[in-house]
């Protein structure tokens, strides 16, 4: 393990890895709510199975995010807002808040995490951040992919729920772009480089992920299953 001398870049990256643990806490949480209405809903058993698997992963990677966060020094413990991880059903059907979460969380935030927990890989060197980001990284891959085979069997069993994506989407790449904004922003400082090595990265990688996930994913994806996203991706800049 590397102590990070520089008490700048010590600041940053136990503040990002703590974030990234409450981050982590979060999603089991919006997973776990997701499966329960799955279930609920009698949506097919392997999807519900890899659900709670996915509701795991989360939790194991919020260990492997605090052990970072410990190993560079952090003493404090996870915050949480838990007045904000109580999900209330908003739609008029079990199915359609399904299809909301579905596509919000990972549709979009775990297709998108691909990309950019693999450039945060890139400049990391430091072996205990190296260690959970690997393990992030290969768990994102299929957590993406579950998000895409629930939408593909959301809309295989009621059609007309394209309509409902294509309304939903303008809404959803806002939120998404609202998440990386300093990256848009155009204003955000360059990072210590011994931060970098501790698995963090410039605000400018953020923009370029979401560029890469629009091109790589987002576009090809509802492409194939027959919902246009250009005129929502053009209408959120």
């Amino acid at each position: 393990m590397t102590l990070i001398v520089d008490s700048e870049a010590r600041a940053l990256v136990q503040h990002e890895w703590l974030r990234r643990v409450e981050a982590e806490y979060r999603s089991s949480v919006i997973t776990q709510t997701l499966t329960l209405w799955m279930t609920q809903a009698a949506v097919s058993p392997d999807l519900i199975a890899e659900g709670l698997r996915i509701a795991q992963d989360e939790i194991d990677h919020a260990s492997l995010s605090m052990e970072v966060f410990l190993a560079a020094g952090g003493t404090e413990t996870p915050r949480l807002d838990r007045e904000s991880l109580v999900f209330s059903r908003t739609s008029g059907t079990l199915e359609d808040d399904i299809l909301h979460i579905g596509l919000d969380s990972f549709c979009l935030g775990e297709t998108v995490a691909v990309p950019l927990f693999r450039a945060l890989r890139e400049g990391c060197t430091e072996p205990v951040a190296l260690g959970a980001l690997d393990r992030i990284l290969k768990d994102e891959v299929r957590h993406r992919d579950f998000g895409w085979s629930l939408l593909a069997w959301m809309l295989e069993t009621s059609p007309a729920r394209r309509a409902l994506v294509e309304r939903s989407l303008p809404g959803a790449f806002r939120n998404i772009r609202a998440s990386y904004a300093p990256a848009f922003s155009g204003n955000a400082a360059k990072l210590p480089e011994a931060a970098i090595r501790w698995g963090l990265m410039d605000a400018s990688a953020y923009a370029e992920s979401v560029q890469k996930a629009w091109e790589r994913d987002w576009q090809p994806r509802f492409a194939t299953l027959g919902i246009d996203a250009e005129a929502a991706w053009r209408a959120t800049p």
